[in-house]
Protein backbone atom coordinates (compact mmCIF):
# COMPACT_ATOMS: atom_id res chain seq x y z
CA UNK A 1 0.00 0.00 0.00
CA UNK A 2 1.44 3.54 -0.94
CA UNK A 3 2.12 5.70 1.60
CA UNK A 4 -0.47 8.66 1.60
CA UNK A 5 2.19 11.13 2.50
CA UNK A 6 3.70 9.98 -1.07
CA UNK A 7 2.23 11.96 -4.02
CA UNK A 8 2.39 9.66 -6.92
CA UNK A 9 4.57 11.86 -10.45
CA UNK A 10 2.42 13.08 -12.64
CA UNK A 11 0.97 10.84 -15.25
CA UNK A 12 3.76 11.91 -18.74
CA UNK A 13 1.47 12.10 -21.78
CA UNK A 14 2.19 12.43 -25.72
CA UNK A 15 1.16 15.14 -27.84
CA UNK A 16 -2.34 13.79 -29.10
CA UNK A 17 -2.26 12.65 -32.82
CA UNK A 18 -5.52 14.21 -33.68
CA UNK A 19 -4.00 17.48 -32.52
CA UNK A 20 -0.70 16.61 -34.49
CA UNK A 21 -3.06 16.51 -37.72
CA UNK A 22 -4.31 19.86 -36.38
CA UNK A 23 -0.78 21.46 -35.99
CA UNK A 24 -0.02 20.01 -40.30
CA UNK A 25 -3.60 22.07 -41.19
CA UNK A 26 -2.34 25.07 -39.90
CA UNK A 27 0.71 25.02 -41.66
CA UNK A 28 -1.36 24.60 -44.82
CA UNK A 29 -3.53 26.90 -44.17
CA UNK A 30 -0.42 29.53 -44.19
CA UNK A 31 1.16 28.01 -47.51
CA UNK A 32 -0.73 30.31 -49.65
CA UNK A 33 -1.90 30.45 -53.31
CA UNK A 34 0.94 32.81 -54.70
CA UNK A 35 4.39 31.25 -56.91
CA UNK A 36 5.33 29.83 -59.88
CA UNK A 37 3.41 27.65 -62.57
CA UNK A 38 2.70 24.81 -60.98
CA UNK A 39 3.26 21.41 -63.21
CA UNK A 40 -0.71 20.59 -62.72
CA UNK A 41 -2.44 23.83 -63.07
CA UNK A 42 -4.18 24.54 -59.87
CA UNK A 43 -6.30 27.76 -60.17
CA UNK A 44 -6.19 30.07 -57.36
CA UNK A 45 -9.70 29.49 -56.11
CA UNK A 46 -9.30 25.88 -55.60
CA UNK A 47 -5.83 26.49 -53.61
CA UNK A 48 -7.20 29.02 -51.54
CA UNK A 49 -10.33 26.78 -51.11
CA UNK A 50 -8.09 24.12 -49.88
CA UNK A 51 -6.06 26.44 -47.33
CA UNK A 52 -9.48 27.70 -45.84
CA UNK A 53 -10.82 24.11 -45.42
CA UNK A 54 -7.49 23.00 -43.60
CA UNK A 55 -8.10 25.68 -41.37
CA UNK A 56 -11.78 24.93 -41.30
CA UNK A 57 -10.91 21.30 -40.32
CA UNK A 58 -8.28 22.30 -37.90
CA UNK A 59 -10.33 24.51 -35.90
CA UNK A 60 -13.03 21.40 -35.93
CA UNK A 61 -10.64 19.04 -34.80
CA UNK A 62 -9.35 21.07 -32.06
CA UNK A 63 -13.02 21.84 -31.08
CA UNK A 64 -13.66 18.27 -30.42
CA UNK A 65 -10.30 17.40 -28.83
CA UNK A 66 -11.23 20.02 -26.17
CA UNK A 67 -15.43 20.94 -25.70
CA UNK A 68 -14.88 21.87 -22.32
CA UNK A 69 -12.97 24.56 -23.62
CA UNK A 70 -10.04 24.56 -21.49
CA UNK A 71 -6.91 26.94 -22.17
CA UNK A 72 -3.63 27.73 -20.74
CA UNK A 73 -2.84 30.62 -20.05
CA UNK A 74 -0.85 32.51 -22.66
CA UNK A 75 0.95 36.01 -22.74
CA UNK A 76 1.83 35.55 -26.48
CA UNK A 77 -1.79 34.50 -27.69
CA UNK A 78 -3.73 37.02 -25.57
CA UNK A 79 -1.73 39.90 -27.30
CA UNK A 80 -2.04 38.25 -30.84
CA UNK A 81 -6.30 38.15 -29.64
CA UNK A 82 -5.90 41.66 -29.03
CA UNK A 83 -3.96 42.62 -32.33
CA UNK A 84 -7.07 40.62 -34.13
CA UNK A 85 -9.71 42.90 -32.10
CA UNK A 86 -7.31 45.44 -33.63
CA UNK A 87 -7.53 44.92 -36.71
CA UNK A 88 -11.29 44.03 -36.98
CA UNK A 89 -12.08 47.52 -35.90
CA UNK A 90 -9.71 49.20 -38.22
CA UNK A 91 -11.16 46.85 -40.78
CA UNK A 92 -15.01 48.14 -40.47
CA UNK A 93 -14.53 50.98 -41.93
CA UNK A 94 -13.69 48.89 -45.25
CA UNK A 95 -11.32 50.70 -46.78
CA UNK A 96 -9.66 47.49 -47.87
CA UNK A 97 -13.04 45.90 -48.97
CA UNK A 98 -14.64 42.93 -47.70
CA UNK A 99 -11.79 41.29 -48.07
CA UNK A 100 -10.23 42.67 -45.11
CA UNK A 101 -13.24 41.39 -43.12
CA UNK A 102 -12.87 37.72 -44.58
CA UNK A 103 -8.96 38.39 -43.46
CA UNK A 104 -9.66 39.33 -39.89
CA UNK A 105 -12.20 36.11 -39.64
CA UNK A 106 -9.59 33.78 -40.60
CA UNK A 107 -6.89 35.55 -38.24
CA UNK A 108 -9.95 34.75 -35.84
CA UNK A 109 -10.24 31.03 -36.50
CA UNK A 110 -6.57 30.79 -36.78
CA UNK A 111 -5.95 31.98 -33.24
CA UNK A 112 -8.96 29.96 -32.02
CA UNK A 113 -7.65 26.61 -33.24
CA UNK A 114 -4.35 28.03 -31.64
CA UNK A 115 -6.02 28.53 -28.25
CA UNK A 116 -7.88 25.56 -28.46
CA UNK A 117 -4.15 23.69 -28.84
CA UNK A 118 -2.69 25.16 -25.60
CA UNK A 119 -4.44 22.59 -23.77
CA UNK A 120 -1.29 20.62 -25.21
CA UNK A 121 1.14 23.30 -24.78
CA UNK A 122 3.71 21.56 -22.08
CA UNK A 123 7.51 22.49 -23.25
CA UNK A 124 7.88 18.56 -24.89
CA UNK A 125 9.06 18.09 -28.14
CA UNK A 126 6.59 16.38 -29.69
CA UNK A 127 5.37 19.59 -31.58
CA UNK A 128 8.63 20.10 -32.53
CA UNK A 129 8.41 17.19 -34.33
CA UNK A 130 5.34 17.98 -35.97
CA UNK A 131 6.49 20.88 -37.00
CA UNK A 132 9.73 19.67 -39.15
CA UNK A 133 7.78 16.56 -40.34
CA UNK A 134 5.08 18.76 -42.00
CA UNK A 135 7.44 21.35 -43.23
CA UNK A 136 9.78 18.66 -44.27
CA UNK A 137 6.91 17.36 -46.32
CA UNK A 138 6.41 20.60 -47.92
CA UNK A 139 10.01 20.48 -49.10
CA UNK A 140 9.76 16.92 -50.78
CA UNK A 141 6.80 18.60 -53.27
CA UNK A 142 9.50 21.14 -54.04
CA UNK A 143 11.97 18.66 -54.99
CA UNK A 144 9.27 16.83 -56.35
CA UNK A 145 8.44 19.77 -58.52
CA UNK A 146 12.09 20.46 -59.54
CA UNK A 147 12.33 16.89 -60.63
CA UNK A 148 8.92 16.83 -63.11
CA UNK A 149 9.86 20.35 -64.22
CA UNK A 150 12.94 21.86 -63.87
CA UNK A 151 11.97 24.76 -66.04
CA UNK A 152 8.83 25.87 -63.86
CA UNK A 153 10.55 25.35 -60.73
CA UNK A 154 13.77 27.16 -61.66
CA UNK A 155 11.16 30.24 -63.58
CA UNK A 156 13.33 33.06 -65.26
CA UNK A 157 10.59 35.66 -63.90
CA UNK A 158 12.23 34.68 -60.63
CA UNK A 159 15.87 34.81 -61.55
CA UNK A 160 16.01 31.38 -61.74
CA UNK A 161 15.65 30.79 -57.90
CA UNK A 162 13.55 27.45 -56.55
CA UNK A 163 10.05 27.71 -56.50
CA UNK A 164 7.51 24.95 -55.68
CA UNK A 165 5.49 23.83 -58.74
CA UNK A 166 3.63 21.01 -56.61
CA UNK A 167 1.85 23.58 -54.55
CA UNK A 168 2.63 27.14 -55.79
CA UNK A 169 5.96 28.34 -53.56
CA UNK A 170 7.89 31.26 -53.42
CA UNK A 171 11.60 31.16 -53.15
CA UNK A 172 10.97 33.23 -49.88
CA UNK A 173 8.95 30.91 -49.11
CA UNK A 174 10.68 27.38 -49.87
CA UNK A 175 14.02 29.29 -48.68
CA UNK A 176 12.15 29.70 -45.23
CA UNK A 177 10.52 26.52 -44.75
CA UNK A 178 14.13 24.65 -45.75
CA UNK A 179 15.87 27.30 -42.87
CA UNK A 180 13.20 26.38 -39.92
CA UNK A 181 13.73 22.63 -40.87
CA UNK A 182 17.22 23.06 -40.55
CA UNK A 183 17.68 24.68 -37.52
CA UNK A 184 15.05 22.63 -35.32
CA UNK A 185 16.92 19.34 -36.47
CA UNK A 186 20.43 20.69 -35.58
CA UNK A 187 18.96 21.46 -32.15
CA UNK A 188 17.19 18.18 -31.76
CA UNK A 189 20.79 16.20 -32.46
CA UNK A 190 22.68 18.67 -30.10
CA UNK A 191 20.49 17.28 -27.39
CA UNK A 192 20.31 13.65 -28.04
CA UNK A 193 16.97 13.56 -29.34
CA UNK A 194 17.98 12.55 -32.74
CA UNK A 195 20.75 10.69 -34.15
CA UNK A 196 23.18 12.21 -36.57
CA UNK A 197 22.44 9.57 -39.24
CA UNK A 198 18.77 10.74 -39.19
CA UNK A 199 19.58 14.39 -38.62
CA UNK A 200 21.97 13.97 -42.10
CA UNK A 201 19.10 12.72 -44.06
CA UNK A 202 17.29 16.03 -43.09
CA UNK A 203 19.87 18.55 -43.00
CA UNK A 204 21.93 18.08 -46.57
CA UNK A 205 18.90 17.93 -48.91
CA UNK A 206 17.06 21.02 -46.79
CA UNK A 207 20.17 23.19 -47.13
CA UNK A 208 20.54 22.31 -50.51
CA UNK A 209 16.85 23.68 -51.18
CA UNK A 210 18.26 26.77 -49.27
CA UNK A 211 21.17 27.46 -51.29
CA UNK A 212 18.73 26.73 -54.40
CA UNK A 213 16.04 29.74 -53.52
CA UNK A 214 19.10 32.15 -53.16
CA UNK A 215 16.84 33.36 -50.17
CA UNK A 216 19.26 36.11 -48.06
CA UNK A 217 16.70 36.45 -45.26
CA UNK A 218 16.58 32.95 -44.74
CA UNK A 219 19.88 32.23 -44.82
CA UNK A 220 20.90 34.93 -42.25
CA UNK A 221 18.03 33.92 -40.24
CA UNK A 222 19.10 30.62 -39.73
CA UNK A 223 22.68 31.61 -39.07
CA UNK A 224 22.09 33.72 -36.67
CA UNK A 225 19.03 32.28 -34.92
CA UNK A 226 21.68 28.87 -34.66
CA UNK A 227 24.16 30.62 -33.01
CA UNK A 228 22.04 32.43 -30.81
CA UNK A 229 20.62 28.91 -29.36
CA UNK A 230 24.02 27.40 -29.40
CA UNK A 231 25.29 30.51 -27.29
CA UNK A 232 21.97 29.68 -24.91
CA UNK A 233 23.22 26.21 -24.65
CA UNK A 234 26.74 27.06 -24.30
CA UNK A 235 27.11 26.01 -19.97
CA UNK A 236 24.87 23.31 -20.40
CA UNK A 237 26.07 21.35 -23.33
CA UNK A 238 29.55 20.27 -24.70
CA UNK A 239 28.30 19.56 -27.67
CA UNK A 240 26.76 22.87 -28.32
CA UNK A 241 30.50 24.25 -27.38
CA UNK A 242 31.87 22.50 -30.10
CA UNK A 243 29.53 22.93 -32.42
CA UNK A 244 29.64 26.66 -31.75
CA UNK A 245 33.38 26.58 -32.10
CA UNK A 246 32.88 24.41 -35.43
CA UNK A 247 30.71 26.95 -37.18
CA UNK A 248 33.21 29.83 -36.57
CA UNK A 249 36.03 28.60 -37.49
CA UNK A 250 34.04 26.84 -40.89
CA UNK A 251 32.71 30.41 -41.27
CA UNK A 252 36.01 31.67 -41.76
CA UNK A 253 36.72 29.47 -44.00
CA UNK A 254 33.98 29.69 -46.15
CA UNK A 255 34.25 34.12 -45.61
CA UNK A 256 38.38 33.45 -46.64
CA UNK A 257 38.47 30.77 -49.27
CA UNK A 258 34.76 31.08 -50.99
CA UNK A 259 34.30 34.42 -50.47
CA UNK A 260 33.96 35.12 -54.46
CA UNK A 261 31.12 32.50 -54.46
CA UNK A 262 29.46 33.18 -51.25
CA UNK A 263 29.25 36.93 -52.83
CA UNK A 264 27.97 35.96 -56.32
CA UNK A 265 25.54 33.80 -54.48
CA UNK A 266 23.96 36.72 -52.12
CA UNK A 267 24.33 39.36 -55.34
CA UNK A 268 21.55 36.65 -57.07
CA UNK A 269 23.34 38.90 -60.43
CA UNK A 270 21.62 41.94 -59.20
CA UNK A 271 22.93 45.29 -59.74
CA UNK A 272 24.81 47.82 -57.23
CA UNK A 273 21.59 49.67 -56.92
CA UNK A 274 18.96 46.82 -56.83
CA UNK A 275 21.01 45.31 -53.71
CA UNK A 276 21.10 48.66 -51.99
CA UNK A 277 17.51 49.00 -52.38
CA UNK A 278 16.70 45.50 -50.99
CA UNK A 279 15.39 44.64 -54.39
CA UNK A 280 13.17 47.43 -54.40
CA UNK A 281 11.71 46.99 -51.19
CA UNK A 282 13.09 50.69 -49.59
CA UNK A 283 11.41 52.52 -53.25
CA UNK A 284 7.73 50.63 -51.63
CA UNK A 285 8.88 51.58 -48.15
CA UNK A 286 8.92 55.02 -48.93
CA UNK A 287 5.99 55.50 -51.01
CA UNK A 288 3.99 53.95 -47.82
CA UNK A 289 5.70 56.26 -44.95
CA UNK A 290 5.23 59.34 -47.60
CA UNK A 291 1.66 58.73 -48.00
CA UNK A 292 -0.77 61.10 -46.02
CA UNK A 293 -2.89 59.48 -43.37
CA UNK A 294 -5.20 60.71 -40.88
CA UNK A 295 -5.28 60.34 -37.06
CA UNK A 296 -6.84 57.13 -37.03
CA UNK A 297 -4.90 55.57 -39.38
CA UNK A 298 -1.86 56.31 -37.81
CA UNK A 299 -3.35 54.99 -35.23
CA UNK A 300 -4.91 51.93 -35.95
CA UNK A 301 -4.36 51.79 -39.15
CA UNK A 302 -6.15 50.75 -42.60
CA UNK A 303 -7.52 47.45 -41.79
CA UNK A 304 -5.88 43.96 -43.46
CA UNK A 305 -4.71 43.95 -46.89
CA UNK A 306 -2.95 41.56 -48.96
CA UNK A 307 0.41 43.32 -47.46
CA UNK A 308 1.14 45.32 -50.43
CA UNK A 309 1.06 49.02 -51.16
CA UNK A 310 -0.10 50.18 -54.21
CA UNK A 311 0.12 47.26 -55.71
CA UNK A 312 3.79 46.41 -54.56
CA UNK A 313 4.64 43.91 -51.49
CA UNK A 314 5.36 45.32 -48.59
CA UNK A 315 7.91 42.80 -47.36
CA UNK A 316 8.53 43.91 -44.29
CA UNK A 317 6.42 42.89 -41.37
CA UNK A 318 6.97 46.23 -39.30
CA UNK A 319 5.81 48.50 -41.88
CA UNK A 320 2.78 46.11 -43.00
CA UNK A 321 1.98 46.63 -39.12
CA UNK A 322 2.16 49.99 -39.60
CA UNK A 323 -0.16 50.29 -42.76
CA UNK A 324 -2.40 47.61 -41.18
CA UNK A 325 -2.90 48.29 -37.54
CA UNK A 326 -1.14 51.42 -37.22
CA UNK A 327 1.33 52.58 -34.38
CA UNK A 328 -0.99 50.49 -32.34
CA UNK A 329 0.03 47.10 -33.75
CA UNK A 330 3.60 48.18 -33.29
CA UNK A 331 3.20 48.46 -29.85
CA UNK A 332 1.19 44.95 -29.66
CA UNK A 333 3.65 43.27 -31.85
CA UNK A 334 6.87 44.58 -29.99
CA UNK A 335 4.93 43.42 -26.73
CA UNK A 336 4.92 39.98 -27.83
CA UNK A 337 7.84 39.77 -28.95
CA UNK A 338 9.51 40.99 -25.81
CA UNK A 339 7.28 38.91 -23.76
CA UNK A 340 8.84 36.07 -25.65
CA UNK A 341 12.20 36.69 -25.07
CA UNK A 342 12.19 37.59 -21.78
CA UNK A 343 10.58 34.04 -21.29
CA UNK A 344 13.26 32.77 -22.24
CA UNK A 345 15.91 33.93 -21.20
CA UNK A 346 14.43 32.94 -17.98
CA UNK A 347 13.97 29.66 -18.54
CA UNK A 348 16.77 27.61 -17.38
CA UNK A 349 18.89 25.88 -20.35
CA UNK A 350 17.03 22.54 -22.23
CA UNK A 351 16.39 21.44 -25.74
CA UNK A 352 13.06 23.18 -25.70
CA UNK A 353 14.35 26.44 -24.72
CA UNK A 354 16.95 26.38 -27.26
CA UNK A 355 14.55 25.60 -30.38
CA UNK A 356 12.56 28.41 -28.96
CA UNK A 357 15.22 30.69 -29.12
CA UNK A 358 16.17 29.88 -32.33
CA UNK A 359 12.69 30.18 -33.42
CA UNK A 360 12.00 33.17 -31.96
CA UNK A 361 15.60 34.84 -33.12
CA UNK A 362 14.83 33.94 -36.64
CA UNK A 363 11.84 35.51 -36.79
CA UNK A 364 13.09 38.29 -35.36
CA UNK A 365 15.79 38.89 -37.99
CA UNK A 366 12.78 38.14 -40.95
CA UNK A 367 10.80 40.63 -39.54
CA UNK A 368 12.56 43.64 -41.79
CA UNK A 369 11.95 42.30 -44.88
CA UNK A 370 9.24 39.34 -44.76
CA UNK A 371 5.82 40.28 -44.11
CA UNK A 372 4.14 38.19 -41.39
CA UNK A 373 4.06 39.05 -37.90
CA UNK A 374 0.57 40.99 -38.02
CA UNK A 375 -1.81 38.26 -39.41
CA UNK A 376 -2.15 34.56 -39.40
CA UNK A 377 1.10 33.29 -41.11
CA UNK A 378 4.17 30.75 -40.55
CA UNK A 379 6.14 33.20 -38.87
CA UNK A 380 2.92 33.47 -36.39
CA UNK A 381 3.32 29.80 -35.93
CA UNK A 382 6.72 29.35 -35.63
CA UNK A 383 6.21 31.67 -32.55
CA UNK A 384 3.07 29.94 -31.68
CA UNK A 385 5.65 26.53 -31.61
CA UNK A 386 8.12 28.89 -29.82
CA UNK A 387 5.76 29.53 -27.10
CA UNK A 388 4.66 26.13 -26.49
CA UNK A 389 8.01 25.20 -25.87
CA UNK A 390 8.54 27.58 -22.99
CA UNK A 391 5.42 26.73 -20.91
CA UNK A 392 6.06 25.37 -17.82
CA UNK A 393 3.55 23.01 -16.63
CA UNK A 394 2.99 22.78 -12.83
CA UNK A 395 3.01 19.23 -11.25
CA UNK A 396 -0.56 20.19 -9.44
CA UNK A 397 -2.58 20.17 -13.13
CA UNK A 398 -4.25 17.16 -13.21
CA UNK A 399 -6.31 18.08 -15.72
CA UNK A 400 -3.87 18.53 -18.00
CA UNK A 401 -2.56 14.87 -17.66
CA UNK A 402 -3.54 11.78 -19.17
CA UNK A 403 -4.99 8.97 -16.71
CA UNK A 404 -2.16 6.28 -16.05
CA UNK A 405 -2.09 2.97 -17.96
Amino acid sequence: MLDPAVRPAPAIRSFPKAAAIAWTLLIINTLGSTGAKTVIPLPRSVSQLITMGALGTAFIIALALNPRLKFRPNAYLFLLTLLAVLSVVASLNLEGGFGALFRCFRFALFLSTLWLLTRWWDGGLDLVRQHIRTYGAVLVTVVIGLVLSPGNALPFEYGGRLTGTVWPLTPPQVGQYAAVVIGLTILLWLSGKLERKHALVVIVPAFAVLLLTHTRTAMLGLVVGTIVALISQWMSSARARKVFTGLIFGGLFVVVVLGGLVQTWFLRGQSEENFSSLTGRAKVWDALLDAPRTTLEYLFGVGLTDKSYDGLPIDSSWLAVYHEQGYVGIVIVAAYLLVLVVVAVLRPPSPARACAIFLITYCLSASYTEAGLGDASPYLLHLALAASLLVRVPTDEPEFLEEPA
